[in-house]
């Protein structure tokens, strides 16, 4: 590593640091408490070595000597328990409120994540996999907070009881002290190059460990399909490379450790070795009980100074940690940069010479697309797979930003209102529907909604064809649906989507092939509300089966991102081409079925 690569570590390492401090402020009050209960501690070291020296040559000179103006006998036992109780009281003192700043780090920094996961756009989550966040948020942050408090806790803690035991040592014997103190410089140089090393391999860690949370999140998501397709081997080899990576990563970061600590002890034991050396060889007219005093408190020394070494290993291993946490805090959240807000909108959509293509990629998805709906008005969007009719959907609410053409709300531009006020004003129902593990009212009443009267609920059911056969459940209403709505069929969860729609009562209303996984039963039932549903409301439909748009008032076809037919249903069938051929093939699709 050259000289300006180490120069720009260590900035970073301190600039991470000093940001992860700023979460330890809040908790100042705990914070000063736990330092002032390793303080406690730490004072207490030297005195086991004091009174030693006491011991020893009161033994020397019989057992009547006094301690303390006490005899021996009971002095000595006394003083003991009230060292014990004193470093008790700091040692409490210290790793409780050491503790209380640490969970509180922890749980700010993952809401702080969790909150942040709120704002962050679209592509984000296209980007990167869910196994690799939620790991962030559970283990990453841990390892963070080591670094934040952890750390801290050693630092102080054995740092101030070097300096305790240091400051003995020279009011005992400053030449002899000198000796210990030469190999602080040696100590300081293993410190320095071994953290690095814990820091790439403490990184390559959290990969490791995210790796094995993805699969484990997705094997557990897709587990039918896993189970209809005989993918247990696949999913069991997949898990078991992740796993043994994170194995092998974290066995070559205990062997870091593993070798550092013998090697640091050696070289602290040889400075003891030293020491004893020199005690014995220049006793002088030293006691023994100063002697048997001064090896006992330099006897304790290597145990703090290793854990203080050891402590580089947790910093890095957070420092790690939150620059992972940091670089999404860092992430731009969603463009929101319009100040319009209105309580209603009729439903006027225009779009005019939109343009489309996702971030970092080529293919053009949209081309120069026009069309207006008026409020109240229904308009089809048929075409094949990869036509661009989702992506255009879309672009409606805001999910992606387009740069090229309008998309205008009753003659505004939808960048210049609000973003959650353009979302308040329409209602998405799509065939992958989301459903929370909650009971049916609140997957109803959901987010905005929340709070709804019970009657506007059941309601919104009823109209959505839901409330049959949910009054068949066993809590009714109060019955809980599952991860994802597992606990239902595909039909029921797409009459909750429309319930939640009906609930939401938005002027604008976006169908994205909401009946495209449904049997004809579902169908029937979901056309029914749907129908009602649409009833005054601007409705762009975005439909698989053809037969569900023929009474749309304008049907579009798109083919390559482009709007290649346009007109109603009759009108298309006359023109006999693009349409008319799709429509064709699905009726025989359907008559053959």
């Amino acid at each position: 590593m050259s000289n300006a690569q180490k120069e720009s570590f260590m900035r970073s390492s301190i600039r991470i640091y000093l940001r992860l401090l700023g979460y330890v402020k809040p908790y100042w009050v705990p914070f000063a408490i736990s330092i002032f209960g390793f303080v406690i501690f730490a004072s207490s070291q030297p005195a086991m070595a004091w009174v030693l020296k006491y011991f020893v040559d009161g033994l020397n000179s019989g057992g009547d000597a006094l301690f303390f103006g006490v005899p021996m006998i009971w002095g000595f036992p006394l003083f003991i328990i009230a060292v014990a109780t004193y470093q008790g009281i700091g040692s409490f003192l210290g790793n409780y409120y050491i503790a209380k700043v640490s969970l509180g780090v922890v749980h700010d920094l993952r809401t702080a994540l969790f909150n942040n996961f709120l704002t962050l756009p679209n592509r984000y989550f296209d980007n990167h996999s869910s196994g690799h966040l939620v790991s962030r948020v559970t283990f990453n942050v841990t390892m963070v907070t080591g670094a934040a408090t952890d750390a801290i806790k050693v630092i102080f803690r054995e740092g101030m009881t070097v300096i305790f035991l240091f400051g003995y040592l020279l009011w005992m014997n400053w030449r002899l002290t000198l000796v210990l103190i030469a190999i602080l410089p040696v100590i300081a140089v293993m410190v320095n190059s071994t953290s690095k090393k814990f820091r790439s391999q403490s990184r390559k860690i959290q990969t490791a460990m995210g790796d094995v949370t993805h699969v484990t999140s997705e094997t557990i998501q897709g587990y039918r399909v896993v189970r209809s397709f005989g993918g247990e081997q696949y999913e069991t080899e997949r898990f078991n490379k992740a796993s043994e990576n994170n194995r092998q990563r974290g066995l070559k970061m205990t062997r870091t450790g593993a070798v550092y600590t013998p090697t640091l002890q050696l070289v602290t034991y040889s400075a003891m070795a030293v020491v004893m050396f020199l005690v014995l060889f220049l006793r002088g007219d030293a006691s023994v009980g100063d002697l048997v005093s001064y090896i006992t408190a330099a006897g304790l020394l290597p145990k703090p100074i290793r854990q203080l070494s050891e402590v580089s290993a947790n910093i890095q291993k957070g420092i790690a940690a939150a620059e992972s946490v940091f670089e999404q805090l860092d992430e731009e959240p969603e463009l929101d940069q319009g100040t319009l807000e209105r309580d209603r909108v009729s439903g006027q959509l225009d779009i005019k010479g939109l343009s489309f293509r996702y971030p970092d990629t080529e293919k053009q998805v949209l081309e120069d697309i026009n069309f207006s709906i008026a409020p109240g008005q229904m308009v089809a969007l048929v075409g094949r797979s990869g036509s661009g009719k989702s992506t255009l959907a879309n672009l409606i609410p805001r999910f992606y930003h387009h740069d090229q053409g309008e998309i205008l709300l009753d003659g505004v531009p939808i960048e210049q209102y609000r973003l959650r006020n353009l979302r308040h004003h329409m209602a998405l129902v799509s065939q992958h529907v989301t459903l929370f593990n909650d009971t049916i009212t609140s997957n109803i009443a959901y987010g905005d909604l929340a709070g709804a009267p019970m009657e506007a609920v059941k309601a919104a059911a009823e109209a959505a064809y839901a409330k049959e056969f949910i009054d068949q459940l066993p809590q009714g209403f109060d019955t809980l649906v599952g991860e994802n709505g597992v606990l239902l069929s595909g039909g029921q969860r797409q009459r909750l989507a429309i319930a939640r729609a009906l609930l939401k009562d938005a002027p604008v209303l976006i169908l994205d092939e909401a009946t495209s996984a449904l049997d004809t039963e579902s169908e029937r039932h979901i056309q029914a509300a749907l129908d009602r549903v649409m009833q005054g409301r601007t409705t762009l439909v975005i439909a698989h089966r053809l037969s569900t748009i023929e009474k749309a008032d304008i049907i579009l076809v798109m083919d390559q991102g482009k709007i290649v037919e346009r007109g109603s249903h009759a009108e298309l069938m006359a023109q006999n081409g693009y349409y008319a051929r799709l429509h064709s093939m699905q009726f025989e699709e359907e008559s053959h079925g």
